[in-house]
């Protein structure tokens, strides 16, 4: 057989190869589109984990619920979750490596002294951060603009705790108790703000330090000082250990605390010692009409009444996605400018932004809990 010369052969390979382009050029040009990646991020080992899992679960919920629906602007999510193990470098790590995957928002963190740092990168890097209860102040005055929240903030409930306390406790003692977080002081400085201009003064101020056991010094100082109520700002673990070992020492002063105890982990520390304590936490969230469908199917899949913290975290997701659809698009910069335009229908209800990005609705109100669950008492 004769072997054709190179020269002859090139052009038949050349018109191969146009004949190939020509049919993937229509691909080449319209790029095949791809999920729209998000993240959920915070503490999911450590202390804080259980409102971790609240969060990491209605994020899930919601991520998978827009899916089925068709997604976001006609692409689907893809969820990253990230464990910042409630620490401040680790969640400033964390927010480094989202940067690294492009996300278009994340939510959380879980807590405010982690979130605060981690939102320095987000800034930088142009990332929407949405908490669900992260609730200090400091959280969106440092958040440069693109830290939003779907719960309050400390000095909203911190107001209502310290109007009730100077109310019911006129003329008497209460004291005031934090554990050195950004989040415990903030709350207990707002509690104390909103007691004095009341008229009522702290008849003690001190602290505690997280991650300790054995509060005996503290309590016998509180029998000492002879208080008829406690406020502490902190979380739930410290909270459940504080007034056990009151309660074990005779001190039948009232508990108070705010939003970190909308927890079961608290009942499961306290036990029947946490009967009677008084928690501030937003309104029930849980009767609202539109949260039904969303509580059904997560009940159907756990086997339990889904916290509160889970449900804050879902409207996370529907603000942004609502506020994308707004928009026409998923580029952070245009869906934040939307997201403090006009309000946004979520399972806790209706949330509209200021400037700063906090909820412009504030419906903090008091719990009691009471044989292992929290039922909503008024103002």
């Amino acid at each position: 057989m004769r072997t054709p010369r190179p020269d002859q052969l090139w052009p038949a390979v050349a018109g191969a190869a146009l004949i190939l382009c020509a049919l993937l050029l229509p691909f080449l040009a319209t790029p095949a589109k791809a999920d729209i990646p998000i993240a959920m991020a915070g503490a999911l080992t450590g202390p804080v984990a259980p409102v971790g899992e609240q969060v990491r679960q209605g994020t899930e919920a919601a991520v998978a619920d827009l899916n089925a629906s068709g997604g976001v602007l006609g692409e689907k999510l893809r969820l990253i979750i990230a464990d910042d193990a409630g620490t401040p470098t680790q969640a400033v790590a964390v927010a480094n490596r989202l940067a690294t995957e492009r996300v278009r928002m994340l939510v959380g963190h879980v807590q405010s002294s982690t979130l605060i740092p981690a939102s320095a990168v987000y800034a930088d890097e142009g990332i929407i951060a949405i908490t669900p209860d992260a609730t200090a102040p400091e959280v969106t005055e440092a958040g440069q603009g693109w830290v939003f929240r779907t719960c309050g903030r400390d000095d909203q409930q911190g107001a209502v705790a310290g109007a009730w306390l100077a109310r019911e406790y006129k003329g008497r003692k209460v004291a005031l108790v934090h554990d050195q977080s950004t989040y415990g002081k903030g709350l207990t400085d707002a509690t104390q703000a909103a007691m004095k201009a009341a008229g009522l003064e702290p008849a003690l101020y001190t602290q505690l330090t997280v991650g300790e056991r054995d509060f005996t010094a503290l309590v016998t100082r509180l029998k000492a000082a002879g208080v008829d109520a406690v406020f502490f700002g902190g979380f739930f673990t410290e909270a459940g250990l504080l007034v056990r070992q009151m309660r074990e020492a005779g001190l039948q002063a009232q508990f108070v605390s705010a939003d970190s105890l909308a927890n079961d982990a608290f009942w499961q520390i306290a036990g029947k010692t946490g009967e009677g304590a008084m928690m501030t936490f937003e309104a029930d969230v849980r009767s609202n009409p539109g949260a039904q469908e969303v509580i059904r199917k997560l009940k159907a899949k756990t086997g339990e009444e889904p916290g509160a913290f889970v449900l804050y975290a879902y409207a996370a997701v529907q603000v942004w996605a609502q506020a994308a659809i707004k928009a026409g698009t998923t580029e952070p910069s245009k869906v934040r400018d939307a997201m403090r335009q006009g309000s946004y229908p979520t399972i806790v209800g209706n949330i509209s932004y200021d400037a700063k990005g906090d909820r412009r609705e504030n419906n903090y109100v008091l719990y009691r809990w009471s044989e292992g669950r929290y039922t909503q008492v008024g103002k």
